[in-house]
């Protein structure tokens, strides 16, 4: 049986892990556009890499259909492959 002090401890805890929410399901009248840079730019690492969903929150359909938007903006060249300092 937990001590009376690791009770309390997680106790405390339970409040701050928080699940993130889909900030597009929150946002219900928002659509993911390709040429939306601005609002892609959050998704993407400072290596411009695709960040995952543990780390932004968004759920699964919304974490697709973003993915091929970056795909996208990447393709038509508004968003980077690599990130300026370690380009040639």
């Amino acid at each position: 049986m937990p001590s009376p002090r690791a009770r309390r401890r997680d106790d405390f805890y339970r409040d701050r892990r928080r699940r993130k929410v889909c900030a597009f399901c929150a946002d219900k009248s928002a659509a993911i556009d390709y040429k939306e840079v601005n609002r892609l730019r959050r998704y993407l690492s400072e290596r411009a890499k695709i960040e995952p969903r543990r780390k932004t929150g968004t759920c699964a359909e919304h974490q697709r259909a973003l993915s091929i938007a970056l795909k996208r903006a990447r393709h038509v060249a508004l968003l980077p492959y690599a990130p300026q300092h370690l380009r040639p």
